[in-house]
């Protein structure tokens, strides 16, 4: 009988912390990695690259759509590092843009979009595991996942970092923007008609605004440890 890989979804507001720590886990656990986010990433960078409209009533969802179904992506993996590949590009630092990033959102609340790269997401689960970083990784994705994780912190915690993360790669850019941005982004991924952010019944909520990433990283390794060993 074909053993089913078992999933760790970790799901969350942008600036929650998890992506470091699905990235993490996975180096823990030796298993393999998905972002999701990435490929909302990609499927948005490449529609701008068309010059796609995606603001209010311009937004032409059914391109944005073909865009996500006929994407020529690839994860290269070196140095322990994921690079993100579009068209034989690596667009790793390009999907990381603060344009790229609200236009992501924007995408991902397309339902055709959504479903265009469902089974993708899905094909990623292989042996001996995997950890899924997203925003319905437990809820629409890996419904059957033993392992879910809803990680939050509040805005203003999401938007320091955030900031500080920009300052560090010599980017300027305001406080009191960031923070309007992740409640704008917030706003869209919670009232969204498809997959809405929110907690699986069955996820484990973590709050991490006052909790380091070590600490966070320990309380999900003692989860995976009780529901899967």
């Amino acid at each position: 009988m074909t053993s089913i890989p078992p999933v760790v979804t970790i799901d969350g507001p942008s600036g929650s912390g998890k992506g470091t720590i699905a990235k993490l886990l996975a180096d823990k656990l030796g298993y393999a990695l998905l972002d999701s986010g990435a490929l909302y990433r990609l499927t948005a960078l490449a529609a701008l690259n068309a010059d796609v409209a995606l603001d209010g009533d311009n937004l032409d969802e059914a391109r944005v759509a073909a865009i996500a179904g006929n994407l020529d992506i690839r994860f290269a993996i070196a140095g322990g590092e994921v690079s993100a590949v579009l068209e034989g590009k690596d667009v790793s630092r390009d999907i990381r843009m603060e344009r790229v990033s609200m236009a992501a959102s924007k995408v991902a609340a397309i339902p055709a979009v959504r479903e265009a790269l469902l089974q993708r997401q899905r094909d990623f689960r292989a042996l001996p595991g995997l950890v899924a970083d997203g925003r319905d990784m437990g809820t629409t994705v890996f419904p059957d996942a033993p392992v879910k994780v809803f990680l939050t912190a509040s805005a203003e915690e999401r938007a320091r970092r955030r900031f500080d993360q920009l300052q560090g790669r010599g980017v300027s850019v305001s406080l009191r923007d960031l923070l309007e941005d992740i409640r704008a982004r917030d706003d869209r991924d919670m009232n969204r008609a498809a997959s809405p952010l929110a907690p699986a019944e069955d996820a484990v909520v973590l709050d991490s605004t006052d909790i380091d990433i070590d600490g966070v990283l320990h309380k999900v390794l003692d989860l995976v440890q009780q529901r899967i060993g």
